[in-house]
């Protein structure tokens, strides 16, 4: 019967872990379908609102929300230069209960091009919600 007691609370973990990262993923598969209706506000709802958000692009470091959907927005000014968006998610994994990690691969499918790149989120759980805090895309 000692035995139990770990093995109900493992499957227990599992169960909750496999939630989490369902929900995680829907945040991903939102952000998809928004960028892809060329809605960047949208898209930017997967991140954390907040002055303290960490975004490492090409142009270097960024802080804040509203900086970033104004890089994002500066970038991609319409849906040409947006393109259609895919990710390749490889992989994703608790660090804490409050903290998971993505590594993916982006994919902009453009009429001139066809632009890639991999990223690495942090990902938090924020009022029962979970957010971008940290976000490198090279």
């Amino acid at each position: 019967m000692r035995f139990l007691l770990p093995l109900l609370l493992l499957l227990l973990d599992s169960q909750v872990h496999a939630q989490e990262e369902s929900e995680i993923r829907n945040v991903l598969d939102a952000q998809v379908e928004c960028w892809n209706e060329g809605d960047i506000e949208c898209f930017m709802d997967g991140y954390w609102r907040s002055d303290k958000l960490v975004f490492v692009g090409s142009s270097g470091l960024t802080y804040g929300w509203e900086t970033t959907l104004a890089n994002y927005r500066k970038r991609y000014p319409d849906l040409d230069a947006m393109g259609k968006l895919s990710f390749d998610i490889h992989v994703i994994e608790p660090l804490s209960d409050e903290f998971w990690f993505v590594v993916g691969k982006y994919n902009l499918d453009r009429k001139n091009d066809n632009p890639s790149g991999h990223f690495t989120l942090i990902f938090r759980k924020i009022d029962n919600k979970w957010v971008i805090v940290s976000d490198h895309t090279s």
